[in-house]
């Protein structure tokens, strides 16, 4: 019998007392690739377990968020032309103004597996470019009926002088701040656009001496609403749970008038390099599963027409008669207007 060369004896009892350097190679070739997600930080633990740890685990991804709020991350993206964002959430109102400033990539209806699915405003808005949505919100009231000391069920009671000093409203830059505006102007008969905004803050100037502050987050009307400083709120269906959590004699109502909806748009970033694991999350989020996964961490409308809600599921959500009579801000023509509102609203709700 021949007697193995010195070297291969070597090689092989390193295989026998240290196999795990092969596993080392293995794991180094499968090493989870990092995808940089720009979102809002609300209720991030839910969306954790529901959304992005399932993500990881089945395309084998790290996933890190960048957070804050849609128009600062907006700036943020806009500003830094070495961003390392791959993916990016955000309103209508800064989608319109991404697209206008070309900061994504292309996204087609071909890219996405489900568009069948997909209700018509979300097929309309990926058809325009304007990237892929994957939930629905809209605008409504809350309030302590205790504390308003009135019952209101129209956006006209906003103006009641028995809510004096007793109402928050979302600042200008915030996803439902042009909406607000909208409704001020709808409130005395006028469309928006038309008189580019003059009758809406004609009707806010009017209606502020019952507005004692304005907010930017949803996080800052609990507080008000916790510390019995404010009876009224307009908000955004998705920040519900956590005004009611913080007063539990707290109602939601969207007056039978209608409101004013907003599609939370995923888009693509221009630099980003990995481009088939960004479509591929947007695959996954607009998966019926991970949809109806979605409703339950966030308190917002899935826009995959498969998804079924529970009644309770479907509670203070853009669903149903509320979808039906909600209009949408048309950002194409309020955005050129933005710079000039904003000085507007800030002399006009700040001095």
């Amino acid at each position: 019998m021949k007697k193995l060369p010195v070297a291969l004896l070597i090689f092989l009892m390193v295989l026998v007392l240290f196999p795990v350097s092969a596993a080392g190679v293995e794991e180094k070739q499968t090493k989870p690739r990092e995808l940089i997600i720009s979102t809002w930080g609300l209720s991030e633990d839910a969306l954790w377990a529901e959304v992005y740890e399932p993500f990881e685990k089945q395309y084998n991804v790290k996933v890190i968020l960048d957070t804050g709020n849609a128009q600062e991350r907006y700036t943020k993206l806009k500003s830094d032309p070495n961003s390392t964002v791959d993916v990016i959430e955000l309103a209508q109102k800064n989608t319109a103004e991404g697209v206008a400033d070309g900061l994504f990539a292309p996204l087609a209806s071909s890219d996405i597996i489900p568009f069948k699915d997909l209700i018509a405003g979300a097929q309309a808005l990926i058809n325009s470019g304007s990237g892929a949505p994957y939930t629905l919100n809209s605008i409504g009231i809350i309030y302590n009926p205790k504390a308003a000391g009135i019952t209101i069920d129209s956006w006209d009671d906003l103006w009641n002088p028995a809510l004096k000093g007793k109402i928050s409203i979302p600042d200008i830059t915030t996803t439902f701040g042009p909406a607000f505006l909208a409704m001020c102007s709808d409130s005395v008969g006028v469309d928006f656009t038309s008189d580019k905004g003059e009758a809406a803050f004609k009707a806010l100037e009017a209606l502020k001496p019952n507005v004692l502050r304005t907010y930017a987050k949803s996080s800052d009307v609990a507080s008000l609403f916790k510390n019995g400083e404010i009876a009224v709120a307009i908000v955004g269906d998705f920040g519900v749970p956590i005004i009611t959590k913080a007063d539990s004699e707290a109602v939601y109502m969207v007056p039978s008038t209608g409101t004013y909806a907003n599609f939370n748009v995923i888009n693509i970033t221009k630099n980003t390099k990995n481009r088939d694991l960004a479509v591929a999350y947007i695959n996954y989020r607009l998966n019926a599963e991970t949809e109806l996964r979605t409703a339950k961490a966030l308190n917002e409308a899935p826009v995959n027409g498969k998804v079924v809600l529970t009644p309770e599921l479907a509670a203070n959500k853009t669903v149903g008669e509320v979808a039906a009579n909600a209009k949408m801000v048309d950002f194409t023509q309020v955005n050129p207007l933005m710079a000039a509102w904003v000085d507007r609203f800030n002399r006009l709700m700040n001095k």
